[in-house]
């Protein structure tokens, strides 16, 4: 029989582990607060405690990973959220922007065996931010704190690393 596990549900009594790490771009503020909001008050219905939540401001997205990291690399610190906006301009700077915060952000989950979520809008206009920042089209730092959530519990259910703090267990 195939077992599955849907960390997407919370258990009853849950009290999740550890700090949960917020950086947030300073950097298209208007939209970028908008989003803190939205992961905070998606940490507090999970239940997360005030003193369980650290925020960090950075002044735009390129300085995101290197908090992140900061973060990461915290043994009490359970999941980093990222939060920014970079709207594209008249050039191309976007581009590498997006691709380098992106890709700096996967390896140091990987490297550091921790769920960073990834709520750092790339849009084409400051319209498609607004949308997107508790508009229309939801929230995207609502959608990164349950990413966080929900990986946090899926390390649980595989087994936490007595060695190495919370993480995934090693498979010898």
């Amino acid at each position: 029989m195939i077992q599955k596990i849907d960390a997407s549900v919370a258990q009853p009594n849950e009290k999740l582990p550890g700090v949960f790490a917020i950086v947030v771009a300073r950097y298209n503020e208007s939209i970028t607060g908008k989003l803190l909001v939205g992961a905070l008050e998606t940490l507090k219905e999970a239940g997360i405690a005030d003193e369980n939540v650290l925020v960090a401001w950075v002044p735009g997205a390129w300085e995101i990973p290197l908090a992140a990291q900061r973060f990461a690399e915290k043994s009490d610190v359970s999941a980093v959220i990222t939060l920014g906006c970079v709207i594209r301009g008249e050039t191309t700077h976007d581009r590498y922007i997006n691709a380098a915060v992106s890709n700096s952000l996967m390896q140091l989950s990987l490297d550091h065996r921790k769920p960073i979520a990834f709520g750092v809008l790339t849009v084409n206009t400051l319209d498609q931010a607004i949308h997107r920042s508790g508009g229309d089209v939801g929230n995207k730092g609502n959608e990164a704190a349950l990413a966080a959530i929900e990986m946090v519990r899926l390390r649980i259910a595989i087994g936490e690393s007595s060695s190495s703090g919370i993480g995934f267990r090693t498979l010898d």
